[in-house]
């Protein structure tokens, strides 16, 4: 598996998500199929059977988290010598050229874009538009809508 890139804040926000599941859902359900169980004959118990259910999703979802994590690369763009430019984790404010709008996003890694928040994916079209440019630089970005041009005004390391 080739590895996914984090920021920081994703590593952490994945490393909560895996606690919950080890520490409170599988002691929780491993303690819901122990008293199904004392209930007797299983094949016709449906608290075990959904407990089981259960269990799995929570063992599917650990797995999964960990091996995210094991294959990830917590890349902090303020400790990269990028000289002024767009990477992986920079938040860059931009102006709409024909409509003047402003936005600001970050370029982080899939599991963590939220474009409420401003987060998108590093693989998303604008993300892949705007890597390696600088301030100043214009970012031209083939949205469902057509081209867009996007002129970067700061971008951010934090």
């Amino acid at each position: 598996m080739a590895t996914i890139p984090l920021t920081k804040r994703g590593a952490e926000l994945l490393k909560e998500e895996l606690h919950r599941p080890k520490t409170v859902e599988r002691p929780a359900v491993i303690q819901a199929i122990a008293e199904a169980r004392a209930q007797g004959d299983l094949s016709e118990n449906a608290e075990y059977d959904a407990a089981k259910d259960k269990q799995g999703f929570i063992e599917g979802r650990i797995l999964e988290v960990e091996a995210k994590l094991s294959v990830g690369q917590v890349i902090d763009p303020a400790s990269l010598n990028a000289g002024g430019k767009v990477v992986f984790g920079a938040t860059v404010d931009l102006e709409e050229e024909e409509s003047g709008d402003a936005v600001t996003y970050q370029i982080v890694g899939e599991d963590e874009a939220d474009i409420k928040f401003g987060r998108i994916s590093v693989g998303s079209p604008i993300a892949r538009a705007l890597i390696g440019k600088e301030a100043g630089d214009v970012a031209t970005v083939n949205a469902p809508g057509g081209l867009k041009n996007y002129e970067i005004i700061e971008v951010r390391y934090c």
